[in-house]
């Protein structure tokens, strides 16, 4: 019985393993972007969105994906610093207010006092969807450019760890779906961004000799889309939040979407989770030695207590 206990120990660490080595990989974490990871900064400048019915001044009805994903990390408030801004481009501008931060000046403003940054925090990039929707830009490769400046701008002080989101269908957000010919427009443009991301983050990684990790929150977007009551929502089309008269349905989170451009706490918990899904396996292959090394042993002291197993067998039959 005590061999079996023992095993089974052995296995249920086998498989807690991977997420203790994970939170351990980090000490900090650092948020660069939008509206969709921003904690309260453009709330804190100009007292927008109204907190009530947005929760303390994000842009959804509660926990943004980031804070979703420090937490998972074990990072605690003290462990955090977000930067990003809501209305911010990939450039130097912001649609919500121009007196306000783009992504460029918080990268500047970052390493204006992070000379040399810190290898164990992970950083995060996650914007562009302003460029397309306010900012009328239309070629992709303008937004790819500036995230990669970004992503240049991190490793040249010192950074190993940085996470880029890439974009959901512009053209299914509640406030673009009513005109199919922008609508259209902006699934192109959307596709195109991610193309171009993709191409361009896997070269980085190897350029820079980092890890640029893409968080595919397209993909997840579109399984959400195509089989919603699998995540449990029953409207993926409607905005939960009614602007007019700031009145929020009765299920937000059975809604994918808070207004009319960005989503509720519910997928951002998803989105949070698709992260630390792409942090693992990028991170836990790094420590496969370590993980061969347990197997192996715990292979040795199941084959060592069966081998004194059988020896004790043979001595009583022989009695």
């Amino acid at each position: 019985m005590k061999k079996q206990i023992l095993i089974a120990s052995f296995i249920l660490f086998y498989f807690i393993l991977p997420f203790k080595t994970l939170a351990a990989s980090f000490n900090k974490i650092f948020v660069f972007g939008d509206s969709l990871s921003d904690t309260g900064n453009s709330f804190d400048a100009t007292q927008s969105p109204p907190s009530p019915p947005y929760y303390r001044g994000r842009s959804s009805n509660g926990p943004l994906w980031v804070e979703y994903l420090a937490s998972d990390l074990a990072l605690g408030s003290d462990q955090r610093t977000n930067l990003a801004f809501g209305g911010a481009t990939t450039g130097t501008d912001n649609i919500s207010n121009p007196n306000l931060p783009g992504l460029t000046q918080q990268l500047y403003s970052f390493t204006a006092t992070n000379s040399k940054a810190d290898p164990n925090t992970l950083y995060v990039v996650w914007a562009s969807a302003n460029d397309y929707l306010g900012n009328n830009v239309s070629d992709p490769k303008i937004p790819v450019t500036n995230l990669a400046n970004a992503v240049n701008l991190l490793a040249k002080v010192g950074a190993k760890y940085v996470l880029v989101a890439n974009l959901p269908d512009l053209g299914n957000l509640p406030s673009t779906l009513g005109n199919n010919q922008i609508s259209s427009l902006l699934s192109t443009l959307t596709t195109s961004h991610n193309s171009n991301l993709s191409t361009t983050l896997a070269s980085l990684s190897q350029e820079l000799g980092i890890k640029v990790i893409l968080l595919d929150v397209n993909s997840l977007f579109n399984q959400i889309l195509a089989t919603p009551e699998e995540f449990g929502f029953a409207n993926v089309t409607d905005s939960c939040l009614n602007l007019s008269d700031l009145t929020a349905c009765l299920n937000p989170n059975e809604y994918l979407f808070w207004d009319n451009f960005h989503p509720t706490t519910a997928v951002h918990k998803l989105i949070a989770e698709s992260a630390l899904s792409d942090l693992k396996s990028v991170l836990i292959p790094e420590n496969s030695t370590v993980l061969s090394m347990f197997m192996i042993g715990t292979l040795g002291i199941y084959l060592i207590l069966k081998r004194k197993q059988k020896i004790v067998v043979l001595q009583k039959h022989r009695r």
